[in-house]
């Protein structure tokens, strides 16, 4: 069954998002989203499932505009390192908030396919940089680039998106050696 789109459902997802980076996923229950809501349990059940459908919801999006992000890359034909590690770093810092839920519940999100698919994006990503069979040092040195760009999202949230942006693109530069 195919559940509505509504407002509802956007603050729904708003308030879970908060409630999640402060509680946790596992200690936030449907309750206290209901009650921050100033909502019923049933009328949050005919948005979501399940509190696994809730936290679904919110990450899929993510997933899949990610998939589309490396699979644009891969069908240019032509790789820019700066210009590709400029769209990793926008992509991560548009969904910096999503990826703190990820960090603090890897186990339970694992189960969703996406920490597989964060790694196989730094390797695709990083084949698009070095070639089809890149060597060891430079298969760790795109792990390096990559994930960093993505920490640094989360690391340093109270500089400004340009500053961050021009230092973490130079930084993965500087490690991808290119």
């Amino acid at each position: 069954m195919t559940k509505p789109r509504s407002d509802t459902r956007q603050r729904i997802q708003e308030v879970a998002r908060d409630l999640f980076a402060r509680q946790g996923v596992q200690r936030t229950s449907l309750q206290d989203i209901a009650d921050k809501l100033g909502i019923s349990k049933p009328a949050l059940y005919y948005h979501f499932d399940s509190r696994e459908d809730l936290v679904r919801s919110i990450l899929v999006p993510l997933i899949d505009e990610g998939e589309r992000f490396v699979d644009d890359q891969e069908s240019r034909g032509d790789t820019d390192a700066r210009e590709l590690l400029e769209g990793y770093f926008d992509f991560h810092y548009r969904h910096r908030q999503d990826m703190v839920l990820v960090l603090a519940e890897l186990t339970m999100l694992a189960d969703l396919g996406l920490i597989d698919k964060v790694l196989a994006w730094r390797d695709r990503l990083g084949k698009l940089v070095f070639g089809p069979e890149p060597t060891l040092e430079q298969s760790t040195r795109a792990v390096v680039a990559f994930g960093g760009l993505q920490d640094c999202c989360l690391q340093f949230p109270d500089t400004s998106y340009e500053a961050l942006r021009a230092t973490s693109v130079k930084a993965a530069l500087a490690a991808l050696g290119v």
